[in-house]
Parts: structure tokens; sequence; C-alpha cells
């Protein structure tokens, strides 16, 4: 029976800290989306127009950091067609051994982060852009 548990512990523990970490993404992925929807609505639909896109990109990145209390986060964006600004965030998880940091590689064999990556799109409308009333 002991050498039984000695060899099936290690396979539990293993097994739990897949679980967790799982579990750990799975929820930071849940969180980025939520405030990253919700920063982007708040900064980005309707800005200053003094601001410039990489202005409230830095903006809804502090956002979102200062939300999910991680500096894993990171917002580009991208002009797209008629206005249209395309708003990607980019979350970094590096898995732990229940909370405590592991290292970046094994026997030389580097350990890859997991990413999520989110992209909002806002159409935000411009008052000092000037419209023609005839183009309909």
């Amino acid at each position: 029976m002991t050498v039984e548990l000695c060899i099936v512990f290690p396979v539990v523990i293993v097994v739990a800290v897949i679980a967790v970490n799982a579990l750990l993404f799975f929820g930071d992925c849940a969180a980025l989306d939520r405030a990253g929807r919700n920063a982007v609505r708040v900064l980005a639909s309707s800005p200053a127009t003094t601001d410039d896109p990489s202005t409230i990109a830095a903006s809804i990145e502090a956002a979102v950091q200062a939300e999910m209390g991680t500096d894993a986060v990171q917002c580009t964006v991208q002009e797209g067609r008629a206005g249209a600004k395309l708003f990607t965030l980019t979350y970094s998880f590096a898995p732990t051994l229940f909370g405590l940091g592991l290292r970046d590689q094994i026997w030389g064999v580097p350990l890859p982060k997991l990413t999520h990556t989110t992209e909002l799109v806002v159409d935000s409308f411009s008052p000092h852009q000037e419209v023609d009333p005839h183009v309909s």
C-alpha cells in the first residue's frame, strides 16, 4: 500500500496543478473579456476630440490592468474603415504551482505562456469631421 501511494501521489499532485492552472486561466479570460468590454465601452465609444487612438488604447490598458490586478495585459489599436477602431486586448498567463511561480524553462525546454486575445470594434462618432449631407 505504501508503494502504491508513492506512485499515485505525484500523479495526483500533477493533475491538481493542471486543474488549478486551467481554472485560473479560464477565470482570468472571463475577467479580461468583461473588463475589456467595459473599458472600451466607456473610454472609446465617445472620446474627446483631442485624444488619438494610441492614447485611448493606453487608457484602456491601464483600466483593464487596474481591474484585473495584473500587468500581463496589452492593448493595441488599429484604424478601420470609416473611422472604426479595432482594439485588441491580449492577456499572457504564466502557470503557477499553487500560487508559487514556476521556472521559465525545464531542462532547457522553454515553457510557453498561455495567451487569450479579445477584439472589440468601436465606431465612434467624431463631431469634428466634416460630413457631406448629399451622401447617404
